[in-house]
C-alpha cells in the first residue's frame, strides 16, 4: 500500500517512452500504474532497428516534394501510399510539406537536437541503474552510397548536422572497408555517426526496464483505454477492465495517443509511419558490426542477437489497414546486394506504427485542458532514442521544477 501523501501516476501504453517514463517516476517516489492494451514493448519498440541515434535532421527537408512521385512509382523506394488512406492521410501531408520551409527546418532541426544530443547520456544511466548496460554497443550508425548523384542529395542534411553540432564523418571507399569490410565493394561514399548508439535486442531490453519497474514496486495493468477524463483533481483512466484514477496521467500511447488527447483538449495533426522489419539468421562470419543504412534505398540492416533485422520505409496507412509483406520482401535483393554474406532466409516479419507529427517533433509537456494529464508521444523514427530523454523531462514537469532544456518546442497547440 502506498502512504497516503504518495503521489499516484497512471502511465498509459507500454512502449520504450512509457516504461522508460514509469520506471523514473516509480523510483522518485510516485505509486505508479503501467497500462497498457497487450503488455510491455507489444508495439514499435519491438521492432525497429535499436537506434540511439545521435542526429538532428528533420524528414521534412527542402526540396524533397519534387523526389515524391519519383519515391511513389519505385515498388521498393522509400515511401509508400495506400490509395484508399489517400483522403485521411492529406492534411497531414499538407503541414508536412509546409515544415520543409527552410525557416521551419532551421527551428525543427534545433528541437530536434536539444533531445538527441542528450540521448546517450539518457540512456546510460537507464541501463547503468537496470544492469542493462551489456545490451547496447557503442559502435555508431553507417549510412552507405554507391550513387554518386544519390550522396551529394545528401547536401543539406549534412548542413544540418553541421549548424547543430551532430559529429559525424564521411567516409570513402576505403574508409567503409575499413569499417565494414564485408560489405560489398559498390559503396562508394558513406555517413558514419560515431556518437550513436545500438541496442542488441530492444525487446529484452523495454522488458528488462520493466521488470526492474515492477522491482521497485510498481504495477502493470492489462487494459484497453477508450477515455480519459480529470474532475476534481483526480485522473480517471477508462477501459476494458473498468475506472483507474490517480492524481497524475502520462500519455504515452505513441500511434494510438491521438484519441486520448483529444479528450484533453489536444486536436493534434498525429499520424503514423508504418514501418515493417524482416529478420534473417545471425551470420557467424562475415557480418557487420553496426547497423548500416542503404542510402539510395532507405533500409536499414542491423545486427542483433537473433540475426540480421532488415528495417524499411514508410507505408501511409493508418491503424486499421492490415500489413502488406510483398514491398520488404522485395528489398531482399539489395540487402544481399549490400551484404553478399546474408542468408536471406525470413525467419519472421513484422509491421509497427511511427507515431509521427509533420514537424518530426515529439509532444511532450502538459495536456491544454488539464495540468495533471501529461503528454508524451509522436516520437516517429527516434522513440528509442528519446525514451529515457523523455522520461527525464516527465519527472520534471510531475516534480514542479523548471526543465533542463526548454520544452515549447514540442508543447501540443503548437499547431
Amino acid at each position: 500500500m502506498a502512504e497516503a501523501s504518495q503521489k499516484t501516476v497512471l502511465v498509459i501504453g507500454a512502449g520504450i517512452v512509457g516504461v522508460s517514463t514509469a520506471y523514473r517516476l516509480q523510483k522518485a517516489g510516485y505509486q505508479v500504474s503501467l497500462v497498457d492494451r497487450i503488455g510491455p514493448c507489444a508495439g514499435t519498440s519491438y521492432g525497429n532497428a535499436g537506434g540511439i541515434v545521435d542526429s538532428c535532421v528533420p524528414n521534412a527537408l527542402p526540396g524533397l516534394i519534387k523526389n515524391v512521385p519519383k519515391m511513389l512509382l519505385d515498388p521498393t523506394g522509400p515511401l509508400t501510399v495506400r490509395w484508399s488512406y489517400l483522403r485521411q492521410i492529406t492534411p497531414w501531408l499538407v503541414k508536412f510539406i509546409d515544415e520543409a520551409r527552410p525557416e521551419k527546418v532551421k527551428h525543427n532541426s534545433k528541437a530536434l537536437h536539444q533531445l538527441t544530443s542528450r540521448a546517450v547520456g539518457a540512456w546510460n544511466s537507464l541501463l547503468d541503474e537496470t544492469k542493462l548496460r551489456h545490451l547496447m554497443v557503442d559502435k555508431g550508425w553507417l549510412k552507405v552510397y554507391d550513387s554518386e548523384d544519390e550522396f551529394n542529395a545528401t547536401h543539406n542534411m549534412r548542413e544540418i548536422l553541421l549548424k547543430n553540432g551532430a559529429e559525424f564523418d564521411v567516409l570513402g571507399i576505403g574508409d567503409i572497408r575499413d569499417l565494414e569490410p564485408n560489405l560489398s565493394h559498390i559503396f562508394k561514399h558513406g555517413i558514419y555517426h560515431k556518437n550513436s548508439r545500438f541496442l542488441l535486442n530492444p525487446e529484452k531490453t523495454v522488458h528488462g526496464i520493466a521488470d526492474a519497474f515492477k522491482q521497485a514496486g510498481g504495477q502493470i495493468v492489462i487494459s484497453d483505454i477508450h477515455t480519459i477524463k480529470e474532475e476534481q483533481g483526480v485522473v480517471s483512466a477508462i477501459g476494458s477492465v473498468g475506472t483507474l484514477k490517480a492524481d497524475k496521467l502520462i500519455l504515452s500511447a505513441g500511434a494510438w495517443s491521438r484519441h486520448l488527447a483529444a479528450q484533453m483538449g489536444a486536436d493534434l495533426p498525429l499520424d503514423t509511419e508504418r514501418g515493417y522489419h524482416l529478420m534473417m539468421p545471425v551470420i557467424e562470419e562475415k557480418g557487420i558490426d553496426r547497423p548500416v543504412v542503404y542510402g539510395e534505398k532507405s533500409f536499414v540492416l542491423s545486427p542483433m542477437e537473433r540475426g540480421i533485422r532488415m528495417t524499411s520505409q514508410v507505408e501511409f496507412a493508418g491503424l486499421d489497414r492490415g500489413p502488406d509483406f510483398r514491398r520488404v520482401r522485395k528489398l531482399l535483393p539489395y540487402a544481399q546486394k549490400m551484404l553478399p554474406s546474408l542468408k536471406a532466409e525470413e525467419q519472421d516479419v513484422w509491421l509497427g506504427y511511427r507515431p509521427s507529427m509533420p514537424d518530426s517533433l515529439p509532444v511532450i509537456g502538459t495536456s491544454p485542458k488539464s495540468e495533471n494529464v501529461v503528454f508524451a508521444f509522436g516520437h516517429q523514427h527516434l522513440g528509442m532514442t528519446l525514451g529515457p530523454i523523455t522520461a527525464q523531462v516527465i519527472e520534471e514537469i510531475l516534480a514542479g521544477n523548471k526543465t533542463s532544456f526548454p520544452i515549447w518546442p514540442y508543447r501540443a497547440n503548437r499547431f
